[in-house]
């Protein structure tokens, strides 16, 4: 048996990359995007149709370049998304700017459109998760857009209270970042590899799922973000796990069987008191938590900044058309 098939017996894999066709080839049940995924897969000639397309509707909208620009990129997520939910049978994740990280209304003004636009593609808005960085704001953002029904995954998770907050808010799905906790303590650390059995994204996975399932949390779990094979398998058992094509390469490649490490039953033994978090306990536990302050303004910093890529791109899609 290969690893990624013995995997998929405890947990639902998700291929986290825009290319349509690496996604057929490994048949996950959902799939991530970001504007970075969606920069690199633009530039392939398959999907060359796709930026036709946005580029059009962009230009139908008209306003200024940056208005056009804007919409290209509306236009290019749910284009992707909608061909992405041809080829896997459940969810795909669509990204909220980054630039609204801050920005409660802004969020749930964006997340109202993308759905709006799945919508006029005939696609159900059950099978759409908007992606919003687990800032205050976006959790706030997320909580009212589940109550009307729009699905929403909080990425960009990296401390405890960030978890709190989500299951508190009824979000559906969380994406806590296991390489980049990996990477911020390696670093730390002045470099050296840290032991499997002490990876502290590992570990930070492991005590959200426990927390959730000892207290009934509806919020689903979703690692991400993996360095290499290993993370992955100790954290068989996760709800979900949005992996790359390389690493989903690798898995379906090796053989071996994939032992559950995360079972609900399990964490009814977790020494976890529950939490209810208010805005200045959240701010105040997760500024405690030197990584994950660090890394979530890096995150948002990062995602803005390949989302401005993206966006010079549809300038230039954008002018070429209009002359």
């Amino acid at each position: 048996m290969k690893l990624l098939e013995s995997l998929k017996k405890y947990t639902t894999v998700v291929a986290d990359t825009g290319d349509i066709e690496a996604i057929a080839r490994h048949r996950p049940q959902d799939a991530t995007t970001n504007p970075s995924l969606l920069f690199h897969a633009a530039q392939m000639p398959a999907y060359r149709h796709l930026v036709d397309e946005a580029t059009e509707l962009a230009q139908e909208r008209g306003g200024s370049h940056e208005q056009m620009a804007e919409e290209f990129m509306d236009r290019l997520f749910v284009s992707f998304g909608s061909e992405i939910l041809k080829v896997v049978p459940g969810r795909v994740s669509t990204e909220v700017a980054a630039s609204l990280s801050f920005d409660t209304e802004g969020t749930i003004a964006k997340a109202r459109k993308l759905i709006s636009l799945y919508d006029k593609k005939g696609v159900a808005r059950q099978r759409i998760l908007i992606k919003i960085a687990s800032t205050w704001e976006g959790i706030r953002a997320a909580e009212l857009l589940e109550k009307e029904g729009i699905h929403c995954n909080l990425t960009l998770l990296f401390s405890f209270a960030q978890a709190v907050a989500c299951a508190e808010a009824g979000v559906t799905l969380i994406s806590p970042f296991v390489g980049r906790i990996y990477d911020w303590y390696k670093k730390e650390g002045g470099g050296a590899e840290i032991p499997a059995d002490q990876d502290p994204g590992v570990a930070s996975v492991t005590r959200i799922y426990n927390y959730y399932k000892k207290y009934g949390y509806k919020t689903q779990v979703m690692g991400a973000s993996f360095r290499n094979v290993n993370q992955i398998v100790r954290l068989a058992g996760s709800d979900l796990l949005t992996i790359s094509p390389e690493l989903l390469d690798q898995l379906e490649k090796t053989e071996g069987v994939v032992e559950r490490a995360l079972d609900p039953a399990k964490a009814q033994a977790a020494k976890e008191d529950k939490l209810h978090l208010d805005e200045k306990t959240f701010r105040w536990m997760h500024n405690e938590d030197a990584m994950a302050t660090e890394k979530l303004a890096e995150g948002i910093r990062k995602f803005n900044s390949d989302a401005r890529h993206l966006e010079d791109y549809a300038l230039s899609q954008v002018a070429a058309k209009v002359g």
